[in-house]
């Protein structure tokens, strides 16, 4: 299993906690003393209501409009289908739950942000009244072929024993969790990878409808791992280079802070880049930048690669002398300097002087590679305090740039 895909799984790991802490507190409740035991009745709303205010705070549609259906949910269990689904607005209300909720908690998984007051935001708020306009009108109107069709038995009822749950409600949800768990392993959304678990909460607690004890608990689970995931990509926002994945200036700053006595630290520029973005455009740089990204990360000697702006990058090696590190820096040098990346349509090179083969440059008609300068520096007396290497890592890339790039100096 690649690296790679253990941290596509890892951001699961919250909502997962949170699914199995529900499951440990529905068997302990009863426990609850009895100053608490209105947690059982209001505990999802509180939960919505700190969740939803820092969810404005920062602007997060997503999880504004997702909180919004789960305490919907939650208040149409409370005052309709407590008592069973033995009446016809009963059996509709929760048919209508098991449909809309997880459609809704998966669609707000695919779309992309875009905050809460303004016209997206009414937008999504009118496709919810809309959906609880459908079903009020299903409910006065009496329209029994609609709900029969919803509870109609599509496959054979032995495959799903006694459950109450019509089988559009139990396909959609096993849709929902599908196109949720794509959206999150593709984007790597905090948020996204939230709404998996918010959905499978849901399934759990629509299970049970008529249990509200277990229901409120889900239900405040679900709102609980939405509000989380958004905090999680608030901290990605703050410690996270967008566009390369890698901690960004402000983790770098903080991680400088907790250095052992003995550390090195490595500069590195890609050589030319200007000239690159001028010839090839934006976008092409912007892929090379990813992919020194990927291969820096991957640097071995135990460094911590970071983005340190524009096209500078910066690997911390604690605990290593720089003698120690220079040989995988040499190799990672290597690395990229023999890796391909393949011009398409629009992304062809002009004609243009920068375009030619050039030492500590790029080459080839179909294809592009890069080539990058590094300066190594390591604590010592000279250079006792963390600025004072950097500025020493500094000096010596550009001494490599001096030298003729691609290669390693200090």
């Amino acid at each position: 299993m690649t690296r790679a895909l253990l941290l596509a799984l890892a951001q699961f790991a919250v909502p997962a906690a949170v699914l199995g802490a529900a499951f440990v507190l529905v068997f302990y409740s009863a426990a609850l003393p009895p100053s608490l035991a209105g947690l059982k009745v209001y505990g999802p709303y509180i939960v919505f209501a700190l969740g939803a205010a820092l969810a404005i705070g920062f602007n997060r549609g997503r999880v504004v409009f997702a909180l919004v259906v789960l305490a919907a949910a939650y208040g149409t269990q409370q005052l309709w289908l407590q008592e069973g689904l033995g009446t016809f607005p009963a059996r509709v209300l929760y048919a209508a739950l098991t449909v809309f909720v997880p459609l809704n908690l998966a669609l707000l998984a695919v779309l992309p942000e875009r905050g809460t007051f303004n016209r997206h935001g009414v937008l999504r708020l009118a496709v919810l009244v809309a959906q609880v306009g459908f079903t009020a009108w299903v409910v006065a109107a009496s329209q029994t072929e609609i709900a029969d069709w919803i509870y109609q038995k599509f496959l054979d009822p032995a495959l799903f024993g006694a459950a109450r749950m019509p089988q559009l409600g139990i396909a959609v949800i096993a849709a929902s969790l599908l196109i949720a768990f794509v959206a999150a392993f593709v984007t790597r959304s905090a948020i996204s990878a939230s709404l998996v678990g918010a959905i499978a909460a849901f399934a759990v607690a629509a299970h049970v409808v008529t249990a509200s004890t277990t229901f409120a608990i889900f239900t405040a689970a679900a709102e609980l791992m939405v509000t989380i995931g958004m905090l999680q990509d608030a901290f990605r926002m703050a410690f996270r280079d967008e566009l390369t994945g890698l901690p960004s200036r402000r983790a770098l700053n903080e991680r400088l802070m907790s250095l052992p006595r003995s550390y090195t630290v490595a500069m590195l520029d890609v050589d030319h880049f200007k000239q690159f973005n001028d010839t090839y455009g934006h976008d092409l740089g912007d892929q090379v930048l990813k992919m020194m990204a990927s291969q820096i990360d991957g640097v071995g000697g135990g460094g911590k690669a970071f983005r340190y702006g524009g096209e500078e990058f910066m690997v911390l090696f604690p605990g290593k002398d720089a003698d120690e590190v220079i040989p995988h820096l040499d190799a990672l040098r290597k690395d990229i300097e023999s890796y391909r990346l393949a011009l398409r349509g629009a992304d062809r090179p002009r004609k243009s002087k920068g375009g030619k083969r050039q030492r500590g440059g790029w080459r080839g008609k179909d294809s592009v590679s890069v080539t990058v300068s590094i300066g190594v520096a390591e604590c010592s007396e000279r250079h006792a305090t963390p600025q004072a290497v950097i500025q020493a890592a500094d000096r010596a890339l550009y001494r490599a740039k001096d030298k003729g790039r691609n290669q390693v100096s200090r």
